[in-house]
Protein backbone atom coordinates (compact mmCIF):
# COMPACT_ATOMS: atom_id res chain seq x y z
CA UNK A 1 0.00 0.00 0.00
CA UNK A 2 1.20 3.41 -0.59
CA UNK A 3 0.58 6.42 1.76
CA UNK A 4 -1.60 8.28 -1.18
CA UNK A 5 -3.92 4.79 -1.30
CA UNK A 6 -4.02 5.04 2.63
CA UNK A 7 -4.92 8.44 2.56
CA UNK A 8 -7.88 7.95 0.07
CA UNK A 9 -9.20 4.80 1.97
CA UNK A 10 -9.14 6.79 5.23
CA UNK A 11 -10.98 9.91 3.61
CA UNK A 12 -13.47 8.18 2.01
CA UNK A 13 -14.17 5.97 5.23
CA UNK A 14 -14.34 9.42 7.83
CA UNK A 15 -16.08 11.52 4.93
CA UNK A 16 -18.17 8.40 3.92
CA UNK A 17 -18.22 8.68 -0.18
CA UNK A 18 -15.48 8.96 -2.89
CA UNK A 19 -16.52 11.89 -4.10
CA UNK A 20 -15.80 13.91 -0.59
CA UNK A 21 -12.64 12.25 -0.47
CA UNK A 22 -11.76 13.16 -3.70
CA UNK A 23 -12.91 16.51 -3.11
CA UNK A 24 -10.94 16.96 0.01
CA UNK A 25 -7.68 15.51 -1.80
CA UNK A 26 -7.95 17.67 -5.22
CA UNK A 27 -8.17 14.68 -7.35
CA UNK A 28 -11.67 13.09 -9.47
CA UNK A 29 -13.75 10.63 -8.09
CA UNK A 30 -12.61 7.56 -10.23
CA UNK A 31 -8.95 8.39 -9.29
CA UNK A 32 -9.95 7.65 -5.55
CA UNK A 33 -11.95 5.07 -6.36
CA UNK A 34 -9.31 3.33 -8.09
CA UNK A 35 -6.81 3.64 -5.33
CA UNK A 36 -9.19 2.09 -2.89
CA UNK A 37 -9.94 -0.44 -5.32
CA UNK A 38 -5.91 -1.41 -5.61
CA UNK A 39 -5.43 -2.13 -2.24
CA UNK A 40 -8.62 -4.54 -2.64
CA UNK A 41 -7.47 -6.39 -5.37
CA UNK A 42 -3.72 -6.44 -3.85
CA UNK A 43 -5.17 -8.17 -0.77
CA UNK A 44 -8.41 -9.78 -2.38
CA UNK A 45 -10.95 -8.19 0.25
CA UNK A 46 -13.66 -5.70 0.55
CA UNK A 47 -13.22 -2.71 2.47
CA UNK A 48 -16.80 -0.77 1.74
CA UNK A 49 -20.15 -2.19 0.81
CA UNK A 50 -20.71 -0.28 -2.05
CA UNK A 51 -24.60 1.15 -3.03
CA UNK A 52 -25.68 2.83 -0.85
CA UNK A 53 -25.71 6.68 -0.05
CA UNK A 54 -22.80 6.19 2.36
CA UNK A 55 -19.90 4.18 2.18
CA UNK A 56 -20.04 1.44 4.83
CA UNK A 57 -17.19 -0.60 6.02
CA UNK A 58 -16.80 -3.78 5.93
CA UNK A 59 -15.06 -6.08 8.63
CA UNK A 60 -11.96 -6.13 6.59
CA UNK A 61 -12.22 -2.12 6.01
CA UNK A 62 -13.15 -1.70 10.41
CA UNK A 63 -9.85 -3.56 10.56
CA UNK A 64 -7.51 -1.69 8.50
CA UNK A 65 -8.87 2.02 9.38
CA UNK A 66 -7.07 2.10 12.81
CA UNK A 67 -3.86 1.23 11.29
CA UNK A 68 -4.61 2.86 8.26
CA UNK A 69 -4.89 6.32 10.67
CA UNK A 70 -1.61 5.29 12.59
CA UNK A 71 0.31 5.40 9.12
CA UNK A 72 -1.22 8.72 8.35
CA UNK A 73 -0.58 10.22 11.83
CA UNK A 74 3.35 9.02 11.66
CA UNK A 75 3.13 10.91 8.01
CA UNK A 76 2.00 14.23 9.46
CA UNK A 77 3.84 13.68 12.76
CA UNK A 78 6.87 13.58 11.05
CA UNK A 79 6.06 16.66 8.45
CA UNK A 80 4.74 19.20 11.29
CA UNK A 81 8.18 18.07 13.24
CA UNK A 82 10.91 18.70 10.45
CA UNK A 83 8.99 21.60 8.58
CA UNK A 84 8.02 23.26 12.33
CA UNK A 85 12.05 23.12 12.69
CA UNK A 86 12.41 25.57 9.66
CA UNK A 87 10.31 28.27 12.17
CA UNK A 88 6.68 27.00 11.24
CA UNK A 89 6.46 27.49 7.70
CA UNK A 90 4.08 24.84 6.99
CA UNK A 91 2.90 21.84 8.29
CA UNK A 92 -0.58 21.04 9.92
CA UNK A 93 -1.55 20.38 13.56
CA UNK A 94 -4.73 19.10 14.57
CA UNK A 95 -6.29 19.73 18.30
CA UNK A 96 -9.19 18.80 20.41
CA UNK A 97 -11.15 21.95 22.09
CA UNK A 98 -14.19 22.23 24.67
CA UNK A 99 -17.47 22.18 22.91
CA UNK A 100 -18.42 25.42 24.91
CA UNK A 101 -14.44 26.98 24.18
CA UNK A 102 -16.18 30.45 23.98
CA UNK A 103 -17.27 29.94 27.88
CA UNK A 104 -13.90 29.28 28.31
CA UNK A 105 -12.31 32.45 26.70
CA UNK A 106 -10.69 30.19 24.28
CA UNK A 107 -12.82 31.35 21.02
CA UNK A 108 -9.54 33.45 19.61
CA UNK A 109 -7.20 29.99 20.24
CA UNK A 110 -6.90 30.01 16.33
CA UNK A 111 -6.49 33.31 15.73
CA UNK A 112 -3.43 34.16 18.51
CA UNK A 113 -2.02 30.90 17.05
CA UNK A 114 -1.87 32.00 13.90
CA UNK A 115 -0.75 35.39 14.41
CA UNK A 116 2.47 33.53 16.02
CA UNK A 117 2.72 30.54 12.57
CA UNK A 118 0.55 32.27 9.78
CA UNK A 119 1.62 29.54 7.40
CA UNK A 120 0.49 26.15 9.60
CA UNK A 121 -2.59 25.00 8.91
CA UNK A 122 -5.06 24.59 12.18
CA UNK A 123 -7.60 21.97 12.60
CA UNK A 124 -9.31 22.45 15.98
CA UNK A 125 -12.36 20.13 16.77
CA UNK A 126 -14.88 21.17 19.10
CA UNK A 127 -16.57 17.15 20.40
CA UNK A 128 -17.52 15.99 23.80
CA UNK A 129 -15.50 14.70 25.78
CA UNK A 130 -15.44 11.73 24.72
CA UNK A 131 -15.04 11.85 21.00
CA UNK A 132 -12.18 13.71 21.98
CA UNK A 133 -10.57 11.41 24.02
CA UNK A 134 -11.10 8.49 21.37
CA UNK A 135 -9.84 10.81 18.33
CA UNK A 136 -6.50 11.56 20.07
CA UNK A 137 -6.66 7.59 21.12
CA UNK A 138 -6.81 6.70 17.75
CA UNK A 139 -4.49 9.54 16.33
CA UNK A 140 -6.78 11.23 14.49
CA UNK A 141 -6.35 14.39 16.96
CA UNK A 142 -2.50 15.10 18.31
CA UNK A 143 -4.36 16.14 21.69
CA UNK A 144 -7.08 17.94 22.87
CA UNK A 145 -8.68 19.90 26.10
CA UNK A 146 -11.75 17.82 27.86
CA UNK A 147 -13.39 17.52 30.74
CA UNK A 148 -12.89 14.24 32.88
CA UNK A 149 -13.71 11.87 33.73
CA UNK A 150 -13.01 9.68 30.68
CA UNK A 151 -11.47 6.39 29.99
CA UNK A 152 -7.98 6.91 29.96
CA UNK A 153 -6.34 3.97 28.63
CA UNK A 154 -4.12 4.31 26.11
CA UNK A 155 -3.62 8.18 27.45
CA UNK A 156 -1.41 10.70 28.80
CA UNK A 157 -3.82 12.85 31.14
CA UNK A 158 -2.59 16.19 32.95
CA UNK A 159 -5.67 17.67 35.16
CA UNK A 160 -5.63 21.78 34.36
CA UNK A 161 -8.62 22.60 36.86
CA UNK A 162 -11.91 22.57 37.59
CA UNK A 163 -15.51 24.45 37.78
CA UNK A 164 -18.14 23.68 39.61
CA UNK A 165 -21.69 22.58 38.72
CA UNK A 166 -24.33 24.44 39.77
CA UNK A 167 -28.35 24.61 39.39
CA UNK A 168 -30.54 26.49 36.99
CA UNK A 169 -33.74 27.25 37.58
CA UNK A 170 -36.40 29.97 36.89
CA UNK A 171 -38.28 29.26 40.32
CA UNK A 172 -36.01 31.37 43.00
CA UNK A 173 -37.53 29.25 45.54
CA UNK A 174 -35.50 26.17 44.03
CA UNK A 175 -32.55 28.11 44.63
CA UNK A 176 -33.38 29.62 47.75
CA UNK A 177 -30.84 27.03 49.32
CA UNK A 178 -28.42 24.23 47.59
CA UNK A 179 -29.75 21.66 45.77
CA UNK A 180 -30.24 18.15 47.17
CA UNK A 181 -30.21 14.97 44.99
CA UNK A 182 -33.69 14.28 46.46
CA UNK A 183 -35.17 17.03 45.42
CA UNK A 184 -34.28 17.10 42.04
CA UNK A 185 -36.96 14.63 40.82
CA UNK A 186 -39.84 17.52 41.97
CA UNK A 187 -39.54 19.57 39.28
CA UNK A 188 -38.92 18.36 35.26
CA UNK A 189 -35.41 17.73 34.57
CA UNK A 190 -33.72 19.05 31.53
CA UNK A 191 -30.20 18.31 30.54
CA UNK A 192 -28.24 18.91 27.63
CA UNK A 193 -25.66 17.00 25.66
CA UNK A 194 -28.52 14.36 24.50
CA UNK A 195 -26.46 12.53 22.14
CA UNK A 196 -23.32 10.92 24.38
CA UNK A 197 -26.34 10.49 27.20
CA UNK A 198 -25.11 9.71 30.58
CA UNK A 199 -22.02 8.56 29.03
CA UNK A 200 -21.40 12.67 29.15
CA UNK A 201 -18.51 13.22 31.84
CA UNK A 202 -20.77 15.86 33.83
CA UNK A 203 -23.83 13.68 33.44
CA UNK A 204 -22.26 10.54 34.53
CA UNK A 205 -21.34 12.52 37.64
CA UNK A 206 -24.69 13.64 38.27
CA UNK A 207 -26.07 10.12 37.54
CA UNK A 208 -23.35 8.16 39.92
CA UNK A 209 -24.58 10.59 42.49
CA UNK A 210 -28.07 10.21 42.49
CA UNK A 211 -27.62 6.14 42.76
CA UNK A 212 -25.69 6.60 45.88
CA UNK A 213 -28.89 7.98 47.26
CA UNK A 214 -31.39 5.69 45.35
CA UNK A 215 -32.74 8.56 43.20
CA UNK A 216 -33.99 8.08 39.47
CA UNK A 217 -33.00 10.75 37.38
CA UNK A 218 -35.27 11.11 34.58
CA UNK A 219 -34.81 13.84 31.76
CA UNK A 220 -38.16 15.57 30.22
CA UNK A 221 -36.51 16.94 27.99
CA UNK A 222 -32.87 16.68 26.43
CA UNK A 223 -31.06 19.13 23.82
CA UNK A 224 -27.54 19.24 22.49
CA UNK A 225 -26.45 22.71 23.39
CA UNK A 226 -25.96 24.01 27.11
CA UNK A 227 -27.54 27.19 25.78
CA UNK A 228 -30.82 25.40 24.62
CA UNK A 229 -31.15 23.88 27.80
CA UNK A 230 -30.76 27.20 29.95
CA UNK A 231 -33.25 28.56 27.32
CA UNK A 232 -35.81 26.29 28.06
CA UNK A 233 -34.95 26.85 31.97
CA UNK A 234 -35.83 30.41 31.14
CA UNK A 235 -39.14 29.58 29.75
CA UNK A 236 -40.10 27.41 33.10
CA UNK A 237 -40.02 24.20 31.39
CA UNK A 238 -37.97 22.68 34.44
CA UNK A 239 -34.23 22.82 35.90
CA UNK A 240 -31.14 22.08 34.92
CA UNK A 241 -27.61 21.80 35.79
CA UNK A 242 -24.54 24.27 34.51
CA UNK A 243 -20.82 25.10 34.81
CA UNK A 244 -20.13 27.91 36.75
CA UNK A 245 -18.53 29.90 33.69
CA UNK A 246 -21.85 29.45 31.66
CA UNK A 247 -24.07 31.07 34.61
CA UNK A 248 -21.32 33.89 35.22
CA UNK A 249 -20.85 34.79 31.31
CA UNK A 250 -22.99 38.10 30.25
CA UNK A 251 -25.50 36.04 28.09
CA UNK A 252 -26.86 34.06 31.09
CA UNK A 253 -30.38 34.94 31.58
CA UNK A 254 -31.30 37.23 34.26
CA UNK A 255 -34.27 35.30 35.14
CA UNK A 256 -32.89 31.85 35.52
CA UNK A 257 -31.37 31.53 39.18
CA UNK A 258 -28.76 29.42 41.01
CA UNK A 259 -27.36 27.26 43.71
CA UNK A 260 -25.06 25.15 44.43
CA UNK A 261 -25.66 21.54 44.89
CA UNK A 262 -25.32 19.88 48.43
CA UNK A 263 -23.14 17.54 46.87
CA UNK A 264 -20.80 19.41 44.54
CA UNK A 265 -19.69 18.13 41.28
CA UNK A 266 -17.44 19.91 38.66
CA UNK A 267 -16.07 20.04 35.29
CA UNK A 268 -12.54 19.09 35.87
CA UNK A 269 -10.51 20.18 32.42
CA UNK A 270 -7.34 18.08 31.39
CA UNK A 271 -5.04 18.22 28.45
CA UNK A 272 -4.69 14.70 26.76
CA UNK A 273 -2.21 13.10 23.94
CA UNK A 274 -1.52 9.36 23.66
CA UNK A 275 1.01 7.43 26.39
CA UNK A 276 4.36 7.19 24.91
CA UNK A 277 3.90 9.91 22.02
CA UNK A 278 5.69 13.00 21.56
CA UNK A 279 3.81 15.63 20.35
CA UNK A 280 5.05 17.42 17.05
CA UNK A 281 6.66 21.35 17.97
CA UNK A 282 3.30 22.96 16.46
CA UNK A 283 1.06 20.76 18.64
CA UNK A 284 2.79 21.56 21.60
CA UNK A 285 3.00 25.10 20.86
CA UNK A 286 -0.41 25.10 20.61
CA UNK A 287 -1.07 22.59 23.97
CA UNK A 288 1.03 25.51 25.53
CA UNK A 289 -0.88 28.32 24.07
CA UNK A 290 -4.55 26.57 24.68
CA UNK A 291 -3.42 25.47 28.36
CA UNK A 292 -2.03 29.51 28.80
CA UNK A 293 -5.63 30.75 27.31
CA UNK A 294 -7.56 28.32 29.72
CA UNK A 295 -6.01 29.03 33.03
CA UNK A 296 -4.81 32.79 32.48
CA UNK A 297 -8.10 34.38 31.49
CA UNK A 298 -10.44 32.55 34.09
CA UNK A 299 -10.73 35.31 36.59
CA UNK A 300 -11.33 33.16 39.71
CA UNK A 301 -14.10 31.20 38.43
CA UNK A 302 -12.34 27.63 38.79
CA UNK A 303 -9.37 25.99 40.58
CA UNK A 304 -6.40 25.61 38.94
CA UNK A 305 -5.08 22.46 39.20
CA UNK A 306 -1.68 22.90 37.05
CA UNK A 307 -1.37 27.09 36.06
CA UNK A 308 0.57 26.13 32.58
CA UNK A 309 2.77 23.82 30.61
CA UNK A 310 6.42 23.91 29.58
CA UNK A 311 6.62 24.80 26.45
CA UNK A 312 9.52 22.71 24.19
CA UNK A 313 12.22 25.34 25.03
CA UNK A 314 11.82 25.48 28.37
CA UNK A 315 11.99 21.99 28.52
CA UNK A 316 15.24 22.05 26.86
CA UNK A 317 16.81 24.84 29.28
CA UNK A 318 15.32 22.42 32.13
Amino acid sequence: MTITQVRAFTLAATLGSFTAAAEYMGLTQPTVSELVKKIEESYSITLFVRGGRRLVLTTAGQTLLPWARRLLDAELGADSALTALNTGEGGTVSFGILQNASYYLLSDLATVFHESYPNVRVRLVGQNSFEVADAVRNGELEAGLLCLPIPAEGLQILPLMRHEIVWASADPERCRKAMAIADIPKEPLILYDAHHGWNDPTRHQLAQLAQLHGVTLEPKMEVESVDAAVSLVASGLGDTIVPKAVAESDTFPAEVYTTRLEEPIYDTFALVQRTNWELSPMASHLAELAVDMLTSNDAGLGEILHPRMKSPMEEAKA
